[in-house]
């Protein structure tokens, strides 16, 4: 079955970076799109970066410039490095999957941005 298992998030202070992962498996990663979302508290789940098949990438006006996704084919996992980090970031990051119109979530990994 998909699984999708982020790591990497935690503690960071303000203009600090993480890099976040999402291992993928269940599916044939290489072909789909991948994606990363956050949710704060309160607030909806929102949009952060997308990454397709052919390496297009769509983000976000709020990360432009800072944040930047890629894949690694061999290794099935989606990264979202973020850098310049505000406290604005802070939420619960979660990778998706569209896999054939199929929609899949991790559970998500925290981002506390704080000094």
């Amino acid at each position: 079955q998909v699984q999708l298992v982020e790591s990497g998030g935690g503690l960071v202070q303000p203009g600090g970076s993480l890099r976040l992962s999402c291992a993928a498996s269940g599916f044939r990663f290489s072909i789909y799109t991948m994606g990363w979302y956050r949710q704060a508290p309160g607030k909806q789940r929102e949009l952060v970066a997308t990454i397709s098949s052919g390496r297009s990438t769509n983000y976000a006006d709020s990360v432009k410039g800072r944040f930047t996704i890629s894949r690694d084919n061999a290794k099935n996992t989606v990264y979202l490095q973020m850098n310049s980090l505000k406290s604005e970031d802070a939420a619960v990051y979660y990778c998706k999957a569209d896999v054939g119109g199929l929609l899949y979530w991790g559970q998500g990994t925290q981002v506390t941005v704080s000094s």
